[in-house]
């Protein structure tokens, strides 16, 4: 078993936020704890844990703050998300009447080897699983971490039909932290079933 490490490309989530943010969250001591980072027009910047959130500076977001942001990432996808290069963050944006962009989440997304010890016997055992549970919890990072270890512990052949690019990341070259499994992305949420259908033929 590998011994839990963590590879969350933290600093290239910062580098796309506002500059006032990115100092802030730079020194903040729980920032391995970070699950997300709210970023609204006319509020005030927001960190989520998950134990509570709370404000990161009395300034609030303004047009320019976002679009410095909107700027450095991703095309948004017509499910309103998006993502950073070759890491594993995503971003979600919610738009106004006019649909210009009024408001980001921005979540970070981790790649943390060494989690599926509990059901690694069901792996071998060639089990079904299903993972429930709250946002932030994991279950992403579980998924990913049970595709490595399909595909390279257990040489099996793993294909990942990845609908918002959270599992492999939002680039062509998918995360290392799904090992040798290969990636098959959606283009539009509504052909998934067709994208599954190719996975299995």
């Amino acid at each position: 078993y590998h011994s839990m490490n963590k590879n969350d490309d933290f600093e290239k989530l910062l580098d796309n936020l506002p500059l006032f943010v990115q100092q802030i969250l730079k020194k903040h001591s729980q920032k391995e704890k970070l699950l997300e980072v709210i970023l609204d027009l006319g509020r005030r910047p927001e960190a989520r844990f998950a134990k509570g959130s709370e404000y990161l500076s009395r300034k609030v977001m303004s047009w320019q703050d976002l679009d410095f942001t909107l700027k450095r990432i991703g095309k948004f996808d017509n499910d309103n998300r998006a993502g950073i290069e070759r890491t594993l963050h995503r971003i979600s944006c919610i738009r106004n009447r006019q649909s210009m962009i009024n408001g980001l989440t921005c979540r970070i997304g981790r790649a943390v080897f060494g989690t599926i010890c509990i059901i690694r016997d069901l792996l071998e055992l060639n089990q079904s699983v299903l993972i429930l549970g709250q946002p932030g919890r994991g279950k992403t990072t579980i998924i990913r971490e049970i595709a490595r270890i399909l595909s390279d512990e257990m040489h099996k052949r793993v294909i990942i039909v990845d609908t918002s690019n959270e599992i492999a990341g939002n680039s062509d070259i998918p995360h290392s932290g799904i090992g040798r499994s290969r990636r098959l992305q959606v283009p539009k949420t509504e052909l998934q079933y067709q994208i599954m259908l190719e996975a299995v033929e």
